[in-house]
Formats: structure tokens, C-alpha cells, sequence
């Protein structure tokens, strides 16, 4: 199969053109969908380990992807296999360091980390891609970052040393990403970059798994040993569960790839801030979790960034 070269300049116009109340919608229905099946994650670290549940996960996941092909009529032969390939790596890359720093950072420092994407989203954007970056883009990752900071409390700022880095190395790569969409993608399905990540993902839980078979680990129980489990051999609950998280990651990540395909990067990345908002109402919800003050108003922060975007762009569109 020939693959095309790489594109080192934005793509033409007329073949991402920019629809970003579109993206809003998509984004909505992810955060939504992910918000509801990550707050199940600690039933499966209860009882299996973060590298089996990657791998199961995928393997769930491209069998039912492989399903749907012949139904929906869905194309997943790559167009630029290498860029889909490299697209995949430095997601999975993104996500692997992201989970590593989780072993010894406290959640919060590493959740904010990740959340600096927007930032580099913007930076990537304007001085490799030459992408003009206004005051009303700039304001609102402004406020995103501030409201995710205040969602997740004092601890999220505390704690700053150099292997703090590792997280904010996760959002980078996780920017690289989501530029990468877009950028090197264009002509790609949705389908066909889902099933790249989650083939990453899976390659890499794979990987996991057997270093901790042949340098297996004390394991603390329940979900305090997630990230350390080897493989176990799974309940009914850890099937079912993952199951789910499969079928919904195929739908949430879906819908957020095909966001970042049909708006700038810069945009999507300031949108999908709302996945806090929406793992809080779910965790509400299902756990009756409450939240402080603080936390509400950094959400009204992430609604008020998400609708300067979206505001922003239906009067471009409208003009």
C-alpha cells in the first residue's frame, strides 16, 4: 500500500473547513458518554490492573469496531499510515506517562498537568503552524486553566518538583496529539484514528503486562494497586465494566476525534475542559459526591471558556 508523505503545512481550506458549534456538540456528547463510564474506573482498580484493563479494553473495543465495519459501511484503511501510526504513538505515549506519574504524584498535580494541553495546543499551533491566536482564545484557556485549578482544589498547584514536570510532559504530548488530528490527518476517518489509539493502547498494556509477569511487584490491594497489578484472572464485575468503558470509549473518543478534525485545535482542546463538569455530575449522580464552592465556581470558569469559544465562533460563521 503506498502512503502519502507527511504534510508539513496546514491543509488546504477547502478540506477542513472550520465548523465549531458542530465540535461543541460532539465534545458535549464525549464528555458526557466518558464522564459516566470513568467514574466505574475504580470498580475495575478494585479487582484488576491498569495494563490488563488496557489490553482487554482493546481487544473489546476492536471487536466490536470490527462489527460495525461491515454494517455502518466504516473505512479504516489508513490514508498516511505513518502519520496515523505516529498520531497513535505520541497519544499513547501521552496517556503512559500520564498514568506512570499517577504512582507517585498526588492525582490532583497530575490531573492539572494534563490539563495545560489547551496552552501548548495554543503555542504548538501559532509558532509551528503559523496559526493566528486572538485575545478572545487566549482569555478563554485562561479561564479553562484557572477553573480546572480551583475544580481540583490547592493540592493541584502544591507539591511542584521536577518529576512534577511529568505531567505537563503529558499534556505536551497530548497537544502534540490533537494538533496531529487535524494537521497530519485530514483525510482520515474518525474510525480509522480510533482504532490506531486504541491499538497503541493496547500494544502498551500488553507491554505492561508482561514486564510485571517477569518482574512482578508487591501489590497493595484494592485500587491502590492498580498501576502495579499484573495480570489476574478477571471477575464477571471487571469484564462487564470494561465492556462498558469499551463501547463508550468507541463513542465518547470517536465523537472527540471527529471534533478535532472539523475545528482548530485550539478551540476543541478549550471545549473539552467540560469533561470535569460532566465526571462531577455523573459522580454525583451515581455516588452522591458533592462539591465545595470552589469547585463550582472553577466550573462556572470551564462553562463561561467552553462559551466564549462557541459564542466567538457562531459570529465568524455568521458573519
Amino acid at each position: 500500500m503506498e502512503t502519502k508523505d507527511w504534510p508539513v503545512t496546514a491543509p488546504p481550506v477547502t478540506a477542513t473547513r472550520d465548523r465549531t458549534l458542530a465540535a461543541a456538540g460532539l465534545i458535549g456528547v464525549y464528555a458526557m458518554v466518558i464522564g459516566f463510564t470513568d467514574n466505574y474506573v475504580r470498580v475495575i482498580a478494585d479487582q484488576g490492573g491498569l495494563w490488563q484493563f488496557h489490553f482487554t479494553r482493546t481487544a473489546m473495543a476492536m471487536g466490536l469496531l470490527a462489527l460495525a465495519v461491515p454494517v455502518l459501511g466504516l473505512r479504516v484503511r489508513p490514508v498516511n499510515l505513518r502519520a496515523v501510526v505516529a498520531r497513535s504513538a505520541i497519544h499513547g505515549l501521552a496517556m503512559v506517562i500520564y498514568f506512570g506519574a499517577l504512582a507517585f504524584l498526588p492525582v490532583a498535580l497530575v490531573a492539572a498537568g494534563l490539563f495545560t494541553a489547551p496552552i501548548f495546543v495554543l503555542l504548538i499551533s501559532r509558532f509551528a503552524y503559523g496559526h493566528r491566536i486572538g485575545p478572545v482564545r487566549i482569555l478563554a484557556v485562561g479561564l479553562g486553566f484557572l477553573g480546572v485549578v480551583l475544580v481540583l482544589g490547592p493540592s493541584a498547584l502544591s507539591g511542584a518538583s521536577l518529576a512534577a514536570l511529568l505531567p505537563v510532559l503529558a499534556g505536551a504530548m497530548y497537544a502534540m496529539g490533537n494538533i496531529a488530528t487535524r494537521e497530519w490527518c485530514p483525510e482520515e476517518s474518525a474510525e480509522t484514528l480510533l482504532a490506531g489509539f486504541f491499538l497503541a493502547l493496547g500494544l502498551i498494556g500488553a507491554i505492561g503486562m508482561a514486564a510485571l509477569t517477569l518482574f512482578p511487584m508487591e501489590v497493595p490491594p484494592g485500587t491502590a494497586g492498580f498501576l502495579l497489578r499484573g495480570p489476574v484472572w478477571p471477575s464477571g464485575e471487571f469484564l462487564f465494566w470494561t465492556f462498558v468503558q469499551a463501547a463508550g470509549s468507541l463513542l465518547g473518543v470517536g465523537m472527540m476525534i471527529r471534533a478535532y478534525q472539523i475545528t482548530d485545535a485550539g478551540r476543541a482542546s478549550v471545549l473539552e475542559y467540560v469533561i470535569l463538569p460532566a465526571s462531577a455530575f455523573w459522580g454525583w449522580v451515581l455516588w452522591r459526591e458533592t462539591l465545595t464552592v470552589t469547585a463550582v465556581a472553577g466550573m462556572m470558569l470551564i462553562v463561561a471558556a467552553g462559551a466564549m469559544i462557541a459564542l466567538r465562533a457562531r459570529v465568524q460563521e455568521g458573519a
